[in-house]
């Protein structure tokens, strides 16, 4: 199932899809197939045009953003908190021993900062090396390194390393947090995926509070042409689509509560 995941994004986000129409277009011409030459032509070009310059992937963003909102303070007391991984460059970790970030910093910012204000919380880092080459340290590994820089001691943090999917974060903190006798954590991760990270905790029965951050839209998209940033509109919509698969596939493979949790 984790290979299979890999494989089919590989090859069906929407820049793939789009090489794959031309690669087509080509073929079908040099076949002297008109028809099926435009087709993938046409089709290619509607892909590419949609993806870098409308604010669809921004709107697909900001659906998911909003399935659930951030609490508006902070709890009165926090016993436990659980960060899933995303937000570490792992390949670069792994060769410069270093503490490099991606896009999902603000997982582990927001941990610490709440860390550091819950002095008596536990922090479970849920995430190993989600590649297919498996030869990379985790987010779990690289978070051991991160949180004491920062004056938060390692006997604070519960480091689980083995998972390489959102569903295996689920699986394997629950047998954690169960050893560790810790309940209602918060569940701390990007605000687009928390819609199906919320449905696979809850379809375990793992009690959870919410607590999404690292958005990427200002929450005000309005449907239409964007011309001025077309990489983070292509970015935004790649990561919404392959947020949408995972809602749809484990759904279907009955891993989630429902298909679009709120």
């Amino acid at each position: 199932m984790f290979l299979i995941s890999k494989l089919v994004w590989i090859f069906a986000q929407p820049l793939s899809l789009a090489f794959f129409l031309v690669f087509l277009a080509l073929l079908a011409g040099l076949l002297r197939w008109r028809i099926l030459s435009i087709l993938g032509a046409a089709g290619s070009a509607i892909i590419l045009f949609v993806t870098l310059y409308t604010t669809a992937g921004n709107l697909l963003m900001q659906g998911l953003e909003q399935r659930f909102a951030k609490p508006a303070a902070d709890p009165d007391s926090l016993q436990c908190m659980i960060v899933l991984g995303g937000g570490f460059e792992n390949e670069v970790n792994t060769a410069r021993h270093g503490i490099e970030f991606n896009g999902g910093a603000d997982r582990f910012i927001e941990a610490l900062r709440l860390a550091q204000k819950f002095p008596q919380s536990r922090i479970l880092v849920s995430g190993g090396d989600g590649s297919i080459s498996g030869v990379y340290e985790g987010d779990a590994a690289a978070s051991e390194r991160f949180f004491p820089l920062f004056g938060v001691g390692r006997d604070r943090l519960i480091e689980e390393r083995q998972s390489r999917t959102t569903f295996e974060n689920a699986v394997n903190t629950k047998e954690f947090l169960a050893s560790q006798g810790l309940s209602n954590c918060l569940l701390i991760t990007s605000g687009f995926h928390m819609p199906r990270s919320v449905g696979i905790f809850r379809k375990l029965g793992i009690d959870i509070v919410a607590w999404p951050t690292d958005y990427r839209t200002d929450g005000q998209v309005r449907p239409g042409l964007d011309f001025t940033q077309p990489n983070l509109n292509a970015q935004n919509m790649a990561t919404a689509i392959r947020e949408w698969y995972g809602l749809v596939g484990y759904y279907l493979a009955g891993r989630t509560s429902e298909l679009y949790p709120r």
